[in-house]
């Protein structure tokens, strides 16, 4: 997902956090200009949904156009992704386990 805060507030005239909290208040929504300097400045890992809501409040916006799904770069990812066959290993010249000889079958007791 892209997150597009700044632009969507770049197009209502809104050019630093301290503009946004503002609009944020005019909606009834007072987070602390930590977190709006936070959401401002990167990609949060998560959102309220109630606070999304107050965002696009204050924004005049849709969800949609504050994030952006961005499927062409999980599929650059997956496809780049080295694949492995089955039993073996995805690092050329690593190691793999082999058995013991001469006790073949047989496994240790358990502790007392």
């Amino acid at each position: 997902m892209k997150w597009n805060l700044r632009m969507v507030a770049a197009q209502r005239d809104i050019w630093r956090p301290v503009q946004l909290l503002a609009a944020f208040k005019e909606v009834g929504f007072n987070p602390s200009l930590s977190k709006v300097a936070a959401l401002w400045g990167s990609e949060p890992v998560t959102v309220r949904l109630e606070d999304l809501d107050k965002i696009c409040a204050a924004l005049d916006c849709t969800v949609a156009d504050l994030m952006q799904a961005e499927p062409e770069a999980y599929r650059v990812e997956r496809d780049e992704a080295p694949r492995k066959a089955a039993g073996g290993s995805a690092e050329p010249g690593s190691v793999r386990p082999i058995p013991r000889s001469g006790g073949a079958g047989r496994r240790s007791l358990p502790p007392n």
